[in-house]
């Protein structure tokens, strides 16, 4: 956490940007930003193959983002197809942490309540060292008292918002092969590797960080940012001990924490720095010794918590992101094809708000075509600008500000170090404006 002398140092442009300026913090980092050619693999041409069947909105990937916008264009009676490669919902992972603009979402939605009975609420946060010492806590409510906190279990996310779905709303095993433009119809045409051939509206690339649809649309590749995590779900089966709280550890170039996510289960974290994001390791047990390797001389309460995490739901990632530069990268929407959450702007998960941003995304994006396609206020391609403009002045900071904090967080000199722990943390630390990027008016649909 960081005082508020810190947290000036990674002040963002004001929200109220949009792709016509071009201010000093564009001319400073500009120049140096070059972004990677892409090998678009899907082309657009005018297309005369056959087409299985025609819908108005075609949504791929059915992850947070994808199955939150159907939902919210359902709730406003706009039909959609989500298509997903996977031959079923994504049940592993771990969980992921909601703030309270999450959860105004999901009461827009209609599925918050469902989703408190089943996670425990976060109270407060406490800030130790590696070897156990604790310099700070803070309570939410003290310092917000609207401010709510839940960890969410990923697979229980999106099980909750397809449970929501009219039935067969989601098509699984259907892999996007190729994008085409119809130049007649102006319509968008996907194929897909199954050789199932739709026309489609308007298209809603929810279809995570290696978006195919990003990339058709001329997006750089996401930049990886110097650090990678392990991150994984235990289970304590008679109970876990741990109070409602989140728990962060900070050593040198490593940092971990965890955080309760139901009377038996805990998220956990480690964030290490390191040159390059290395091969993949896919191997649960291989990745959890790494784990341990990590942190074995820090408090035992991490260890043991990472020691009961099954394999399933341990993963490692190399942590990435993707700032969306005004005037070079590209726009949100092209044509009738629109990104939203992870395919638009992947961030790294040291503000949390990953989550919360495609589900800010989903509701801004369904109200928008709702009024283009149902109620004729402007043309589709314009309700899509709109979106862009709009949440480009949201994304943009908070991307930029989450790789700092990372970076901050991360810190490996040990004189710098021991003055964080020292001083820093202890004496002026506050949570406040950490917590700024929380405050999202989500109306109702």
């Amino acid at each position: 956490m960081f005082s508020k002398t810190l947290s000036s140092l990674i002040t963002i442009p004001s929200p109220t940007l949009n792709h016509q300026r071009v201010d000093y913090f564009y001319n400073k980092f500009i120049p140096s930003y070059k972004p990677k050619k892409v090998n678009k693999i899907l082309c657009l041409s005018k297309s005369n193959s056959e087409i299985n069947g025609k819908e108005q909105v075609v949504i791929v990937g059915a992850g947070i983002a994808g199955l939150a916008t159907s939902l919210a264009l359902h709730r406003l009676g706009i039909p959609s197809i989500v298509v997903e490669q996977s031959d079923s919902l994504r049940t592993g992972g771990t969980s992921l942490t909601l703030f309270k603009n999450g959860w105004r979402v999901l009461d827009v939605l209609g599925i918050g309540d469902k989703l408190r009975a089943q996670f425990l609420q976060i109270e407060g946060l406490s800030l130790k060292t590696d070897e156990g010492k604790e310099l700070r806590s803070f309570e939410f409510k003290d310092v917000d008292p609207s401010q709510e906190v839940r960890a969410v279990e990923r697979r229980v996310l999106l099980q909750t918002l397809l449970d929501e779905l009219p039935s067969n709303s989601v098509r699984f095993s259907s892999k996007l092969a190729k994008i085409e433009t119809d130049q007649r119809t102006a319509e968008t045409q996907l194929e897909f590797t199954n050789g199932t051939k739709l026309s489609a509206k308007v298209v809603i690339g929810c279809d995570g960080v290696r978006s195919q649809i990003a990339q058709w649309m001329g997006f750089p590749e996401p930049k990886y940012s110097g650090h990678c995590a392990i991150r994984g779900l235990a289970v304590f089966n008679e109970g876990q001990p741990h109070q409602p709280r989140v728990k962060y550890i900070y050593g040198r170039g490593i940092r971990a924490g965890f955080v309760p996510v139901s009377p038996t289960k805990v998220y956990w974290f480690i964030c290490y720095n390191r040159a390059s994001p290395g091969p993949k390791v896919t191997n649960p047990q291989e990745v959890k010794r790494q784990a341990m390797e990590l942190v074995k001389n820090w408090p035992s309460e991490l260890l043991n918590t990472i020691e009961l995490t099954p394999d399933d739901t341990i993963i490692r990632s190399a942590l990435e992101d993707r700032w969306l530069w005004p005037v070079i990268t590209p726009p949100v929407s092209k044509g009738g094809v629109v990104l939203a959450g992870d395919a638009w702007h992947p961030m790294t998960p040291n503000l949390g708000q990953g989550g919360c941003c495609a589900l800010e995304d989903s509701i801004v994006l369904a109200k928008k075509l709702s009024g283009a396609m149902k109620y004729g206020q402007c043309p589709v391609e314009e309700a899509m600008r709109s979106y862009g403009n709009e949440r480009w002045g949201r994304i943009f900071p908070l991307t930029i500000r989450a790789n700092f904090v990372g970076g901050l967080l991360q810190w490996e000199n040990p004189l710098v170090c021991a003055v964080r722990n020292s001083f820093v943390i202890p004496k002026v630390a506050q949570i406040g404006p950490l917590l700024e990027h929380t405050n999202f008016a989500c109306e109702p649909l």
